[in-house]
């Protein structure tokens, strides 16, 4: 079986497994693939199929090779390189942030997997209401937790609150990945609890959530530590 042929038969596999789009646009009303709502899956039919994804970047390229472990016969899938500049983030959390996208846009091409199709665009009898500017919350400057360990400090040069808040949760999230102790995750939140009651105040609905990612995080260096 050819390297194209194991790779169609992935495609209609992750087709049956009936893939829910975790992702949110609020502001454009449609919702995406993210990266968790499919590389799970797609990791377990390529290893039913004998098939190795590895991405690869370069300062021009992201690369997904797709190669069949019996024949080593590959798929090459390429992606200019994009810079991502997240105001207030450091430059590590800016590539991460990069390469995150990279790769869910490598694989959602291998795979095939649509975005922001008619049914998205479509949905309701009407689009979504815009909001009305007069209404929205302006973004803090500058703000910033406690001086010293797990400090965040976001200065994200927009009025946008919506930009403010991703630039918030991505340096968030960022940080408590790198902790190594269940509590380390619970300091990042006292130490920057300014920032966090400002999101909390402002977009509600993100502070939640960026509260149950911490909690997954808390949740996996815990059972590392006891495991």
């Amino acid at each position: 079986m050819t390297v194209h042929k194991k790779l169609m038969q992935a495609r209609v596999k992750l087709l049956d497994t009936k893939l829910e789009k975790s992702g949110h646009n609020k502001f454009a009303g449609y919702k995406y693939f993210e990266l968790g709502d499919f590389l799970p899956p797609t990791t377990r039919i390529f290893n039913e199929l004998g098939l190795c994804g590895v991405i690869t970047f370069t300062t021009e390229y992201a690369t997904l090779n797709i190669t069949d472990v019996d024949d080593g016969s590959m798929i090459v899938i390429t992606s200019p390189m994009a810079h991502a500049e997240l105001k207030g983030a450091h430059d590590i959390q800016n590539l991460g942030a990069c390469e995150t996208y990279q790769r869910r846009y490598l694989w959602s091409a291998a795979m095939e997997l649509t975005e922001n199709d008619p049914i998205d665009a479509t949905a309701g009898s009407e689009p979504p209401p815009k909001p009305k500017a007069e209404h929205k919350p302006k973004a803090p400057p500058v703000i910033e937790g406690k001086p010293g360990e797990w400090q965040i400090k976001i200065d994200s040069k927009t009025d946008d609150i919506d930009v403010w808040a991703d630039v918030v949760i991505e340096a968030a999230v960022m940080l408590a990945e790198t902790a190594k102790e269940p509590q380390h995750v619970t300091k990042i939140y006292q130490v920057n609890k300014t920032i966090m009651d400002a999101l909390k105040e402002a977009k509600k609905d993100r502070f939640d959530q960026l509260m149950l990612d911490f909690k997954n995080i808390k949740d996996k260096l815990t059972e590392a530590q006891n495991g």
